[in-house]
């Protein structure tokens, strides 16, 4: 399931963002790439760990941890640390898989799905779509800025080269509670049912409670705690 959220940032928070971001340093993308996306990748990422890194950091999480329908469709159980890619003068990312895994030891996370923020106006670049194999053909997405596209971390995908202008974007993965991508879309189904339902009974409605029930419970035997 590949699907594109708007707004996850605000434009204020968009705004926020691409300025503290303006005073980061850059470094090769190349180097937090695997053995083959290595050959691929040409762009660069910025440096997180200082204050103002921090700072980007802790509202792009906030934002991503409070978005519900995130949560409905990933069923996130962790997220990777965060990371901010840009690209220009023909600059993008290769086709590639993302690594199976990312971090070591207790930190160790599975990546079963991918997600992309973008922060630049489509407007401002030529190029740098995103583009997904799906079991439909290749989806090519270049949303508006804010947008986040969450995609499955298996399949083959690509950043198109950026021919003019500057494409930024924030990156990054997330181990869901739920391992199995067919379960993950019944539950999204069954959330997008109850929000529907929401409008038309109350909480406490034999629908309710009983929709309530069936997706706690299929959560207790698709999830891990």
């Amino acid at each position: 399931m590949m699907i594109t959220l708007s707004r996850v940032l605000t434009p204020n928070q968009v705004q926020k963002v691409t300025s503290l971001v303006s005073g980061l340093s850059w470094r090769d993308g190349a180097d937090t790439a695997g053995p083959t996306a290595r050959e691929v990748k040409r762009n660069e990422q910025a440096d997180l760990t200082g204050a103002t890194g921090t700072a980007v950091k802790k509202l792009v999480q906030a934002a991503l941890e409070r978005h519900p329908v995130l949560r409905a469709a990933a069923q996130p159980r962790r997220f990777s640390p965060l990371m901010i890619s840009r690209a220009s003068n023909g600059g993008g990312y290769g086709r590639h898989v993302d690594n199976a895994f990312m971090g070591s030891g207790v930190r160790r996370l599975r990546t079963d799905l991918s997600f992309t923020i973008f922060l630049s106006d489509p407007s401002t670049y030529d190029g740098g779509e995103l583009a997904v194999d799906t079991p439909s053909g290749e989806h090519i997405v270049k949303p508006d800025a804010g947008d986040l596209v969450l995609y499955p971390s298996t399949t083959l995908h690509e950043v198109r080269p950026v021919t003019s202008g500057e494409r930024i974007v924030c990156v990054g993965w997330i181990e869901s509670a739920v391992r199995d991508a067919a379960a993950r879309e019944i539950l999204f189904d069954l959330e997008n049912l109850r929000a529907t339902l929401a409008q038309q009974h109350d909480a406490q409605s034999p629908e309710m409670l009983t929709l309530a029930k069936t997706i706690s419970n299929l959560l207790r035997l698709w999830g891990d705690a």
